[in-house]
Order: structure tokens, then C-alpha cells, then sequence
């Protein structure tokens, strides 16, 4: 007997365009509503559900801003909701935001929830390029949205920000390089490893019909700098990048179940958010143990599998959060998964990732859950996982999914207990100005269009263990790191007593 409370989503709709010229671009509030209406028929009740909503929780938008994008799309789809929610930034936001509904519904709080969340990158980008054009969006003037959840800390400390390591394309890479060191991997293999996980998603991406990229890459046509694939940061190429030049939406329809029953959804549509956990890491880079590993994906994993009354063994396919591939192997690392490599044969992703299967802001999960939800629906008995993760492998939520509801019902582990075990873990300090020796823990080369290396940065850890940053635009240096590794060697750094810099290779001070 399946609890009348029970969440459950009933279904996924995800939408995207391209159109010639972005003038007739649909602004995103419709394009959300095409998912949305896509998610209705694709649970095929005989009862309206999407205007019965009773919450309407959209994922912070990039491309567009409306100050309450719940209450745009609610009139759109004809809702009349007691609550809009939004979100921070943050692409752990769509399963928080799944997350918080199930608890919701489960109380009883909430009975038709509506979560999505869309980006219109590729239009609006391509409107302020060449032939400018002007987008006749709207911008309704409700009052801010009521409900924001999430943490709204920026995701870099000062000291951070005045080294300039404040984007994803400049700290994934500082990820991937400790992480190469972390494995024992040379340069070349490293590449060649990065490189075959990411062509495994490019196949998978090939086989997705939303996908925005559906070329199945190999991975010699991902590792290889090339006109049409230019190294951006080493050792990433603009293919192991994710795409955030996309126009793409998706929606998913919750309610409880006996809603859902109620409504005459057919069983066979129906799949159980089953467990659900949030936590987040040491909140800046600079004050990780190691720049190697994101504990607080496994604290998560672990948790929401518990609730959940599964274990890693019962999962059948993941979807993890793949913004570059750091955040992959990462992930594997902290869930002890040793992937197709290491003759794991299950899917770690179920769309082909942000670099393929595109990237929308932070509402990337929402089409991974919208996969997971199609794959649980083809496999019945089977468990789904997927990991989101916000800022620079910081924030994180996981969830747990299957078309077979857990006896427990849905279950979402306890996030002051979760961060509670996060934050004891061990930290460092940033380093401040530095003005001598260092061990070199994780470098990134910034590359320019040209081939040309610009900026040189590298993290090291002086000799009380704090954790310093520094950075060289000297061309030589740029080019010396991406040929052999500097992990683990001595640099000497200068500063003018804010900002720290190195004029020299390793051991050579």
C-alpha cells in the first residue's frame, strides 16, 4: 500500500530552439512553458494537473531576468499558485529544488509542484554579435519572488578573486591538474584519460534526441587542439567544456501520489524521488584539504542512498554533474566508482553532460533528471542517481530515483548533520602574500585563441601548509607547464603584499 503523500513525478518535458534569427527567438518564460506543457501531456492524466499547481518553483535564470520568474510562468500555463520559489545561483539548485518539493508534498504542504528552469544563452549572445538584433522580451513588473532558497554567497574569497581564479575555466583545471597528480597520471596520460571519459559522454549525447550536441566525439577529436576545438584552459580543450551557448528548457510535473491516482496517471508514468541529500564543501578553494577531492559528494551520496534504504550496488545508471571533467572524477572519487575504465559498465551520465548535451546556467539537472526519469520508467525495478553541484564543486545534491517507490517513501537525509560532518573534515587557510618557497599543488595555462599562452597560474602550499596562489603572464612558463608536470616541485613566489607572482620554473629559485 503506497502512502497517499508519497511524492512523485509524473512527468518531463524539455524544450529547446535555434531559430535562424534570433529576433524570433521565443524569450525563455515561453520557452519554459513549452517544456512545461510538454511535461503535461507527457504524463497523459486525464485531469489537468499543471494548473492546479499549488507551487511553482523555477531555477535561477542567467540569460533573462525576471524578478519572479514562477509567477511569469504560472500565467503562462493558466496556475494560480500559493507560492513561487527561485533559486541562487548554482547548478545543485534543480535537485535542491526537488528535493524541498518532495519534503513538501510528503507533509502534505504542497499537492501539484511544478519545477523547471530554462536559459536562452544562444539568442541572447548571438542578438549582440554582428548584425545586432533586438529581443522583444518581456519584463513584467511582479514584486520580487518571495521564496529564494539556496546559499547566495559569491563563490570565491577575496584573496581568490585578486589572483583572478574567479571563473570555472580557470579552477576546473586547477581541479583536473591536482587530480592528474592525485592518480599518478603523466601529462600525456592524463589527457588521453580525460579524453576518453569525455568521448563516453559525447556517445551518449549522440543518442539523446535533446541533446544540443549530438556529434559522437572521439576522443582524439576531443583531446587534439584544432581551429573548431581550441584549447581554452589547459589541459581543456573547448570540448571538454561545458556549453553554456544553448537555448534549452525542461520542466518536471510532482504531486503526491494519490493526486497522481486521482488524476488517472497510468503507473507505468509514475517515478519516486526516493532520497534526497545537500550539503556543501569547504566553501572556498583555498581553504580545501586538497584540491583533489570534493568530500562532500560522497557525505551526500552516502546519505541520500541511506535514506533512500539503497546502496551504491542497487544504483543501475548515474547522471554526474559534469561541468568539466574535474567534477566527473571527482564525483567517481568521492562515490568510490571506478567507472568504464575500471570496468564499471554502468552510465555515469544519462544525457551526455554540459559539454554535449548542454549546459543552460544552473537548470542543467533538470534535464538529467527528466533523462533519469525516462531511463527508471524503461527499467522498472531499477535505481537512478544523479549529483549537482554548484560554484566550484561546492555546493552539492544529490538524489535518488526509481519507478518502484521505497517502502520508507521519500526520505531526504538531515543537512545540519550532513554539513555538520562536512565541516569537520580538515581545512586550510589561504596563504596571503607570499615572498619565498612553495610546493606547487595544481597549475592551469590560459590559452589564447592564437595558440598563445597568457596567464600562468598555479596553487601551492607554503611551509606551515596554507594554501597561496600566484600567477605569471611570462609566455615561456605558460608553454613549460603544459609539457611536463610542476605538482609536487618547489617554485619560489613573489608579492607586492597583495598580489603573489613567479618568475621562474620549479627548482630553479
Amino acid at each position: 500500500m503506497i502512502d497517499p503523500l508519497t511524492p512523485v513525478i509524473v512527468g518531463v518535458g524539455q524544450a529547446s530552439q535555434r531559430p535562424p534569427d534570433p529576433a524570433d527567438a521565443a524569450e525563455p518564460a515561453d520557452l519554459l512553458a513549452e517544456a512545461v506543457r510538454t511535461a503535461e501531456a507527457d504524463a497523459g492524466a486525464r485531469l489537468p494537473l499543471a494548473a492546479r499547481a499549488s507551487v511553482v518553483a523555477v531555477c535561477d535564470i542567467l540569460s533573462w531576468r525576471y524578478h519572479d520568474p514562477g509567477a511569469v510562468l504560472a500565467r503562462e500555463v493558466g496556475a494560480e499558485p500559493r507560492l513561487t520559489v527561485t533559486s541562487t545561483v548554482g547548478g545543485n539548485s534543480p535537485q535542491m529544488l526537488v528535493g524541498r518539493s518532495a519534503t513538501s508534498i510528503a507533509r502534505g504542504e504542497a499537492d501539484v509542484v511544478l519545477v523547471g528552469g530554462v536559459e536562452c544563452m544562444y539568442s541572447r549572445l548571438r542578438a549582440r554579435s554582428g548584425e545586432r538584433r533586438w529581443l522583444e522580451w518581456s519584463q513584467p513588473d511582479d514584486p520580487p519572488c518571495p521564496e529564494v532558497w539556496g546559499d547566495d554567497r559569491v563563490g570565491s574569497n577575496e584573496y581568490e578573486t585578486v589572483h583572478g581564479i574567479a571563473a570555472p575555466t580557470l579552477v576546473y583545471p586547477l581541479f583536473e591538474t591536482a587530480l592528474r597528480t592525485a592518480h599518478g597520471w603523466s601529462v600525456d596520460e592524463h589527457r588521453r584519460q580525460v579524453a576518453d571519459l569525455w568521448s563516453g559522454f559525447a556517445r551518449v549525447a549522440a543518442g539523446n534526441p535533446h541533446a544540443w550536441s549530438r556529434e559522437p566525439w572521439t576522443a582524439d577529436q576531443i583531446r587534439e587542439p584544432t581551429p573548431d576545438n581550441r584549447m581554452v584552459t589547459f589541459p581543456y580543450t573547448k570540448r571538454m567544456c561545458a556549453n553554456l551557448n544553448v537555448d534549452q528548457a525542461a520542466a518536471l510535473v510532482m504531486c503526491s501520489y494519490g493526486t497522481a491516482v486521482a488524476a488517472g496517471v497510468a503507473p507505468d508514468r509514475l517515478v519516486f524521488p526516493i532520497g534526497a541529500a545537500d550539503v556543501h564543501d569547504h566553501f572556498y578553494i583555498t581553504e580545501r584539504d586538497s584540491l583533489a577531492r570534493a568530500p562532500g559528494i560522497g557525505v551526500a551520496g552516502r546519505a541520500a542512498l541511506a535514506a533512500a534504504g539503497r546502496t551504491l550496488d542497487d544504483v543501475a545508471r548515474f547522471d554526474l554533474y559534469s561541468c568539466f571533467p574535474s567534477a566527473v572524477r571527482m564525483a567517481m572519487d568521492a562515490l568510490g566508482l571506478q567507472g568504464p575504465a575500471g570496468g564499471d559498465a554502468r552510465p555515469l551520465t544519462v544525457t551526455g553532460g554540459l559539454a554535449f548535451a548542454g549546459g543552460p546556467g544552473s537548470n542543467y539537472p533538470t534535464h538529467s533528471i527528466a533523462a533519469m526519469v525516462d531511463a527508471c520508467r524503461a527499467d522498472p525495478g531499477s535505481t537512478g542517481l544523479i549529483t549537482a553541484l554548484g560554484w566550484y564543486a561546492t555546493k552539492h545534491s544529490v538524489g535518488v530515483y526509481s519507478a518502484t517507490p521505497s517502502p520508507n517513501g521519500f526520505r531526504a537525509a538531515d543537512p545540519a548533520a550532513l554539513q555538520a560532518e562536512v565541516d569537520r573534515g580538515p581545512r586550510r587557510e589561504p596563504a596571503g602574500p607570499v615572498s619565498g618557497p612553495v610546493e606547487v599543488e595544481a597549475t592551469a595555462v590560459v590559452v589564447e585563441r592564437d595558440g598563445t599562452p597568457s596567464l600562468a597560474v598555479l596553487a601551492g602550499l607554503d611551509a606551515g601548509g596554507r594554501r597561496a596562489l600566484a600567477v605569471s603572464r611570462d609566455p615561456d612558463l605558460g608553454t613549460a607547464m603544459t609539457v611536463e608536470a610542476w605538482e609536487g616541485r618547489t617554485v619560489r613566489l613573489t608579492t607586492d603584499g597583495t598580489f603573489n607572482t613567479f618568475d621562474a620554473p620549479p627548482d630553479a629559485a
